[in-house]
């Protein structure tokens, strides 16, 4: 539990004695009121006992500027100013100021000598004598106060001498230019809205250690302009990804997130438990199911912009907690979802970055166009020479065929090396397939690519391919060697789906649903038209058009091991991932 303002406490204190707050008795307030979990407390929270005890719980570090800091919020307060205000009425921001204004010479600034009004946080301030310089920073920029005393007057004056970096405050004045030419707010009166008691990091114009970034993202965003930019720029994509869709006629729609049966994709479900209906649920791994239903509704091009969760590992591409863009069109296949994804592609890339060409790690990732390679043509063309003569697509198509190959690929790979593929239990040929594209091709797919026909196998809803019943009309689409997307021709015959779901149950596992979704079927008997369906991983496309090697970097707050007493962060999970 976090501490408590001084003026939330003052009022609260009050509150239950039935007094004024000027009737309380007058305390010196040196601490913060103990939170409620200490046990040393017997007295109410807010009982004037508690209040008059001043102790801490929590102690956050450094304890000398915290101590120094908080003696200061007396002194704002002797000033007249509440150093928690309930609001501040701007009319500009310092982005808006320094785009609006940032050409303007010193004559047009004084012919019009505009009022602002402006709200920030102080990163650096310079007193010099009867005058000062401070810079606001706000919505991304910053710009340069000029508080003179003769202006402000001399309570104005006192306040700015008790400013500290980090604190935040308005001011009223008009825009001016100094000797130097900086574009700056000539201030006629401040306004304190918070007081930062602890100091903002030491380079906090480049923090660098990646578990403060990860665990304290709020400081991160204060100190790294890149940081914030990937969140604006995640933002603008799923603006852009929400514009691509409206303009093509789909509604977006909202669907649970608590499932009774975990289903819509193999994975690792979260359980909790309701406890009105005395019934386990599971947090949502895919919300492919429900929009199926709506698209049996009546509800022809669906979309929804959801979180899922998954039980499982952590890594620079995965997080248990992630966002997706999944969308249903009734009346199309596989074949037109591909070629639709090449245009989203392309505008999305233009519209974010300037181009369609981006860069990320060492590469230059050419969106204007998509190569298409089936699973097999891929494992094919990816086949370390070295290894020997490489399968072919028939090959790869017959009997054993993909089993045959793998064996002989693991036998070169013992010897040099090199990644195996590693099976667990007894795998079907199709299977055999996907792991071996896993092995050896996944991550040579650099630039975009269309990954299409999978087996079905390992295509549990997916219609499979009329002249090749072995495959169905499914692809995905990896960049840069990761999964950004998956998409298939949805399957609607609902007895080919029972017996899908039943081979699933049957073969057990953690990942595999433990019962038949009924209602689902049913739904299937009512009748879905052909549709095609697709699910793109919004986190990885930020990843892609931020240049972020992580997917913690574009995620506000991924999901960390909880802090153990002085654990250096070198060693952190954060450096690992």
């Amino acid at each position: 539990m976090g501490r408590l303002s001084p003026t939330v406490v003052i009022r609260a204190v009050a509150a239950q004695a039935r007094c004024s707050i000027e009737q309380l008795p007058s305390f010196s307030f040196t601490g913060w009121i103990r939170p409620v979990s200490c046990p040393s407390i017997a007295a109410p929270l807010y009982s004037v006992s508690a209040f008059a005890e001043r102790t801490f719980c929590l102690e956050f570090e450094p304890r000398d500027q915290f101590e120094q800091r908080l003696k200061k919020i007396e002194q704002i307060r002797a000033l007249g100013q509440d150093p928690y205000p309930r609001e501040f009425r701007w009319t500009d921001t310092p982005a808006m100021l320094v785009e609006q204004f940032g050409k303007a010479t010193a004559a047009e600034l004084e012919a019009n000598k505009r009022e602002v009004r402006v709200a920030g946080r102080i990163i650096s301030i310079r007193l010099m004598g009867k005058a000062g310089f401070a810079h606001l920073q706000g919505a991304g920029k910053r710009i340069q106060i000029y508080v003179k005393k003769d202006a402000v007057g001399e309570k104005g004056f006192q306040l700015f001498h008790l400013l500290d970096l980090g604190d935040s405050i308005g001011v009223r004045g008009h825009l001016f230019r100094t000797k130097t030419n900086e574009l700056s707010i000539w201030v006629e009166e401040i306004f304190f809205l918070a007081k930062a008691l602890l100091p903002l990091p030491e380079k906090w114009h480049g923090l660098t250690d990646v578990e403060l970034r990860y665990r304290q993202r709020y400081l991160d965003l204060l100190a790294n302009e890149t940081s914030r930019q990937v969140f604006v720029t995640r933002a603008r994509i799923i603006q852009e990804l929400r514009r691509f869709f409206d303009a093509r006629g789909y509604i977006e729609v909202e669907t649970p997130m608590m499932h009774p049966i975990p289903g819509g994709a193999a994975a690792r479900p979260f359980i909790t438990h309701h406890n009105t209906l005395d019934i386990d649920l599971y947090l949502r791994i895919a919300p492919e199911l429900y929009l199926k239903r709506l698209t049996v509704g009546g509800f022809d091009r669906v979309y929804e912009i959801n979180r899922n969760f998954r039980n499982e590992g952590i890594s620079t591409q995965h997080n248990p907690e992630f966002t997706m863009l999944e969308f249903y069109e009734a009346y199309s296949n596989y074949r037109d979802l591909m070629d639709m994804n090449e245009k989203l592609f392309a505008l999305l890339t233009k519209s974010i970055t300037g181009s369609t060409t981006v860069k990320y790690g060492g590469s230059d990732l050419d969106f204007s166009r998509m190569e298409r390679l089936s699973m097999r043509e891929a494992i094919v063309k990816y086949w370390p020479r070295e290894a020997g003569e490489p399968p072919t697509s028939e090959t790869l198509a017959s009997a054993g065929g993909a089993r045959e190959a793998t064996n002989r690929y693991n036998a070169w790979a013992k010897k040099s090396a090199a990644p195996y593929a590693a099976s667990k239990g007894e795998l079907t040929d199709g299977e055999w397939t996907g792991l071996l594209f896993e092995t050896i091709a996944e991550d040579k797919l650099v630039q975009p690519t269309i990954l299409y026909d999978f087996p079905t196998d390992i295509s549990p809803l997916s219609k499979q391919k009329p002249e090749d019943p072995s495959l169905t009309e499914r692809f995905e689409i990896y960049v840069a060697g990761m999964e950004v997307a998956n998409g298939f021709s949805e399957l609607n015959d609902p007895a080919e789906q029972e017996r899908r779901f039943l081979a699933q149950i049957a073969q057990g596992g953690e990942e595999m649903p433990k019962q038949l979704d009924v209602d689902y079927l049913r739904a299937l008997c009512h009748g879905m038209p052909p549709t095609a369906g697709e699910g793109i991983g919004i986190d990885r496309l930020t990843m892609l058009l931020t240049d972020s090697p992580s997917i913690r970097d574009v995620i506000l707050f991924p999901l960390l091991r909880p802090e153990s007493g002085g654990e250096p962060s070198g060693t952190s999970e954060a450096h690992g991932a």
